[in-house]
């Protein structure tokens, strides 16, 4: 049977992020995306000025009409993005709980800052509550500040070690996760991804998984990414497997922004590279 992702995120208007870019992705790669909305934005954060509907009193009636039309334990996956409140996190933590079968994949993408500051909304209470969510997920995908948050290690921008790494992967997966990738580690001309794998008792089995830098930072890339994982991990991929695809197609994707002079508020344009993206 065809496998099923619920995806908790927002969506933008314009300007590729979230949502937007997650729900083609995953449904070009044969898997059923169902979206639990957490708020819409008529554009993403990015530009100057954006309306913004918080969708969080309508989450729990949302869920509960799911579980009228027999959706409990149908999930293969369970995706989350940005949470924006401690409530928002309780709700996807009682969800999780709830909807979840014993084989169900949970796939937290921590959005929570980036070049070592947090996002303006998250404070000392938020990341505490966050931690406990990443504490039932499968996979984790935080990028550099915010696996350095959530592990409370120091952050720095460049000159991480593999043992660093390996003792930063180690503590994200003490919280619960037994896989985990942290995202966009700079080592020169080459973006990194460390790839962190440990299983009931067994000897970590960890990898670096470097790329050329193909253009400046931009919008939706960490999306276009989860999007992958998200997907690969209910379809059976391996994660080395999966995360080295999901790291080639993001650049592909930064490559062909460059090409037509995407404005990087406005995301990268998967949409003209999708059909190289490999399903499997």
């Amino acid at each position: 049977m065809q496998k099923k992702l619920a995806i908790i995120n927002d969506i933008a208007g314009y300007g590729r992020c979230a949502m937007t870019v997650l729900l083609p992705i995953i449904s070009y790669m044969g898997v059923q995306a169902c979206p639990l909305l957490t708020s819409v934005f008529s554009s993403n954060t990015a530009f100057p000025d954006f309306f913004m509907d918080d969708y969080t009193d309508r989450m729990e009636s949302y869920l509960e009409s799911w579980e009228k039309i027999g959706l409990k334990h149908k999930f293969d996956g369970i995706s989350t993005g940005y949470l924006g409140s401690v409530r928002q996190i309780e709700i996807v933590k009682r969800f999780v709980r709830e909807f979840s079968r014993e084989d169900t994949l949970v796939i937290v993408d921590p959005v929570m800052g980036d070049h070592g500051r947090l996002y303006s909304a998250y404070t000392v209470e938020l990341c505490t509550e966050l931690r406990k969510l990443v504490a039932l997920a499968d996979i984790v995908t935080p990028n550099l500040t915010e696996a350095c948050h959530l592990a409370d290690m120091p952050y720095k921008e460049k000159g991480w070690k593999r043992k660093e790494l390996f003792d930063l992967a180690d503590r994200l997966a003490a919280l619960g996760p037994s896989h985990v990738v942290i995202t966009g580690i700079p080592q020169g001309e080459y973006l990194a991804n460390y790839v962190f794998v440990k299983e009931k008792q067994e000897k970590p089995i960890t990898r670096l998984i470097r790329i050329h830098r193909a253009g400046e930072e931009r919008c939706s890339t960490g999306d276009v990414f989860t999007a992958i994982v998200a997907a690969d991990a209910v379809n059976g991929v391996p994660f080395d497997r999966s995360v080295k695809k999901a790291a080639g197609f993001v650049k592909q994707c930064v490559e062909e922004a460059v090409k037509l002079e995407t404005p990087p508020a406005e995301g990268v344009p998967f949409e003209t590279v999708l059909h190289r993206l490999k399903r499997g």
